[in-house]
């Protein structure tokens, strides 16, 4: 627990266990109408003070969704919202999405619609557009764009200055049941400090935020891992505003949506004009570390990265460059070596990403880089982590170079070198893991390679955690794998990377 001193007033932030086996359902899960809390409410005790909280205090919640968790607070008071903004240090012009526990609390904050992209008006408040999309995706990652009635139940700081307010009914009972003991909806943004990861576990948001809020609900690791896809079905075509949780293709198949188009772009949006959505306008989901993300094979549009596909070896050669002041990178070159180094593998990299028994020649002399002392490290995350040591040593026993002959035809990393990306034989460890330096070797960095896995939802679920799991460690530098982002989740795993990295190599 912490205490933070904020308006005079002590804060002490607590983590509440909360057991999610029975938390209610919805009285027809074909209609969404309703939803109900369990006949046992012992289990639900936790969020009973937490709504209690969220009625009286201007001081958000902290809970999870099956996205990421959120930091949730009363979306019909504007002194309530702007604690969400002091908490985070958001900027107030970035929209906010709203949060339902059904469809009844969704129509009491929508005007009639009248005509809207092709659908005609109707008794009901919520445009046909969206209809397939409810009846498809809800409850879960998505998030629908919706006219803001005039005068608007909403706080103004909501929308921040939009005629358009995004909505969505969370795949969560825990959540669910949280926004009914409230009795409003609850506007709440991912529960980090702004620009930093989003958090897919309870200490993940206690990490950023404590002192800064009273209440973190734990209900346990996120299962998505990504936040929500965004749509504005109310223009023509409809636009894919954020790439979430649910794909565009998928989107495409609802009747009404096989024209969608992508409206949201892999960079910060910066400008004047206030953001359609949250995530278009700032930098986000980034770590302290340098990132420096490598675009997946296929999509690169060099030679050499193409026929890299299997590591980076030559990103190990440019931290020995910088220890030694030749080049200057990513201002690593006024560090103290031995630097830390964090490398996240997904489908293809080997292991340490190419970096072990990558070869060098310059002015006739033989170089090898070494990964030794290698081991596993603990972790409470699903993936795998271990650590090693980069050590620049002599060069390959005449053994270890028979059976790395078969690279002798590989694509040249760079034109001109003699560097390849060495892959050892049977991708295993190489021959010297128990590499032990000389008294000649360097030591250039301390190595920490978290692997993702190979399923796209896997990585999805880890992404966040790994780069908060290397922020924590200290590392000064993260070289990430990407993966193909035609479709799936993979183009929101792209999208949080590509605006997370400090560099993009093609």
């Amino acid at each position: 627990m912490a205490l933070s001193q904020t308006n005079g007033n002590l804060l002490r932030t607590r983590i509440l266990p909360v057991n999610t086996n029975d938390l209610g359902n919805f009285t027809d899960r074909q209609t969404l109408e309703t939803w109900e809390l369990p006949a046992d409410q012992s289990s639900i005790e936790p969020l009973r003070e937490a709504a209690l909280h969220l009625r009286k205090s201007n001081t958000p919640v902290g809970f999870p969704t099956e996205t990421v968790y959120g930091l949730g607070a009363d979306a019909t008071r504007s002194d309530a919202v702007e604690g969400i903004y002091k908490a985070k240090g958001r900027p107030s012009d970035n929209p906010l999405i709203i949060h339902v526990c059904d469809l009844t609390m969704l129509r009491s904050l929508v005007e009639r619609s009248g005509q809207v992209n092709g659908n005609a008006e109707s008794t009901d408040p919520i445009p046909a557009i969206y209809k397939p999309l409810i009846k498809e995706f809800w409850p879960g990652p998505l998030t629908i764009l919706l006219p803001n009635p005039q005068p608007s139940k909403l706080a103004p700081e909501v929308t921040a200055g939009l005629p358009t307010f995004g909505a969505r009914m969370p795949d969560s009972p825990l959540a669910l049941s949280l926004i009914r003991l409230t009795g409003v909806p609850l506007a709440a943004p991912s529960a980090n400090a702004s620009t930093k990861p989003s958090p897919t576990t309870a200490e993940h948001v206690k990490h950023d935020l404590e002192g800064k809020i009273e209440i973190i609900l734990d209900g346990g690791a996120c299962q998505v891992g990504v936040e929500s896809t965004v749509v504005d079905g109310l223009c023509d075509p409809p636009v894919v505003l954020r790439p979430g949780g649910v794909s565009i293709d998928r989107i495409r198949e609802c009747e009404g949506w096989s024209d969608v188009v992508k409206g949201y772009k892999d960079h910060s949006e910066l400008g004047s004009n206030i953001p359609r959505a949250p995530g278009m306008k700032y930098k986000h989901y980034s770590p302290k570390a340098k990132v420096v993300l490598f675009e997946a094979a296929s999509q690169r549009d060099t030679q050499a990265g193409q026929g890299m596909k299997w590591g980076v070896p030559l990103e190990a050669w440019k931290l020995v460059k910088a220890k030694e002041k030749m080049i200057s990178y990513l201002g690593l070159e006024n560090s103290e070596w031995p630097i830390n180094v964090g490398i996240v593998t997904t489908k293809r990299w080997l292991p340490f990403a190419g970096f072990h028994l990558a070869k060098w020649s310059r002015n006739g002399n033989d170089g090898c880089l070494h990964v030794g002392r290698r081991e596993k490290l603990e972790t409470s995350n699903s993936f795998a982590m271990r650590g090693g040591e980069l050590w620049q040593g002599r060069a390959l026993p005449e053994a270890t170079q028979e059976t790395s002959n078969w690279w002798k035809d590989a694509p040249m990393a760079n034109p001109g070198s003699t560097a390849h990306p060495h892959r050892p034989p049977h991708q295993n460890e190489g021959t010297d893991v128990d590499y032990e330096p000389g008294y000649s070797d360097e030591h250039i960095a301390d190595l920490i390679e978290i692997s993702l896995g190979s399923k796209t939802t896997d990585i999805a679920h880890s992404l966040f955690s790994a780069l908060r799991e290397l922020d924590q460690r200290g590392v000064d530098i993260i070289y990430v794998e990407g993966i193909e982002d035609e479709a799936d989740i993979a183009a929101a795993v792209m999208n949080r990377l590509r605006k997370a990295a400090t560099v993009i190599e093609q």
